[in-house]
């Protein structure tokens, strides 16, 4: 099989309204040699930044902070994405946050009625807009895209968002459980295709995660939030919480969903380069987006 074109979008968002911290994640990665460690690649392609509206850190009528900027990137990221499918290459999203993920979907279900997902995070990210403590989207985004919270939402907002079944999505990674449960906001377990948790995970061994995303109807996504990581393999992200993967395990994952004939693309968020003053972290991502990128891709 001939290597699948892989193009490139960088979409610096930052749901908490501001322009700085995760938004600042493309430029930064950017600078710190991506472009070009995966340059000279024959397969690779770089877009660039999508230009997005200059958001306001203010709760709109959902509930949510910036919500006039959510929905038009939302549609810029639809757009971006359907070039890319209709080119025959495989879009890379590079966030910014994980609303990224709404238009994602938005565009695949332009193809597909009910597209999949493989949700790689460490939360659920399925609070009630209003509920949220922060206001942010990122903490909502899988939530809007299952549609749990229509009642609630500004039209404008419901009029962009994807529509997905919980049986056709599988999440990996979270452990926010029990800050759910305080916080009395229901799990989405049990109620997905899978949810599996890290400690279901065997170190070295990522079977579970990979089997289940085989089972995924086609076309899907495969979304990657880098909170889903041990702190001790990235601390540089804004909600750090005990226990999370290893490198290791997160390539391996990534590694397979790719390769994978259903994957129909690829985000990649939550990086803040304000909490990485040496670069290292830096650094991580760009080895892991490299050895992914070059595994999968090799004749």
């Amino acid at each position: 099989m001939p290597p699948r074109e892989i193009q490139l979008i960088g979409v610096p968002t930052n749901s908490s309204g501001t322009t700085d911290g995760v938004a600042r994640a493309p430029a930064s990665l950017r600078d710190s040699g991506l472009s070009a460690a995966l340059a000279g690649l024959p397969w690779f392609s770089d877009s660039g930044d999508l230009p997005l509206t200059a958001p306001l850190p203010q709760r709109g009528a959902s509930g949510l902070l910036a919500e006039d900027a959510l929905i038009s990137t939302i549609g810029q990221v639809r757009t971006a994405v359907r070039a890319a499918r209709t080119g025959g290459r495989l879009p890379l999203l590079l966030g910014g946050d994980c609303p990224v993920l709404l238009g994602a979907l938005s565009a695949l279900q332009t193809e597909h009625d009910q597209p999949g997902l493989l949700f790689v995070d460490g939360h659920e990210d399925a609070w009630p807009p209003h509920l949220s403590p922060t206001g942010e989207a990122a903490d909502c985004e899988l939530g809007l895209a299952l549609r749990l919270f229509d009642e609630g939402l500004d039209s404008r907002l419901s009029d962009v968002l994807p529509k997905i079944r919980a049986e056709d999505v599988v999440a990996v990674g979270p452990r926010d459980g029990a800050e759910l449960a305080s916080a009395n906001v229901p799990s989405l377990a049990g109620r997905l295709r899978a949810l599996i948790r890290p400690a279901q995970l065997i170190a070295g061994d990522v079977e579970a995660a990979t089997s289940a995303a085989a089972s995924l109807p086609a076309p899907w996504w495969l979304h990657v939030d880098l909170d889903v990581l041990a702190t001790s393999e990235l601390a540089a992200v804004d909600y750090p919480q005990p226990g999370g993967l290893s490198w290791a395990q997160l390539t391996e994952i990534t590694s397979a969903a790719l390769a994978a004939d259903g994957c129909a693309g690829w985000s990649v968020c939550i990086y803040n380069p304000d909490l990485d003053p040496d670069r290292s972290g830096a650094d991580s991502i760009i080895s892991y987006l490299t050895r992914t990128v070059s595994g999968t891709n090799r004749a």
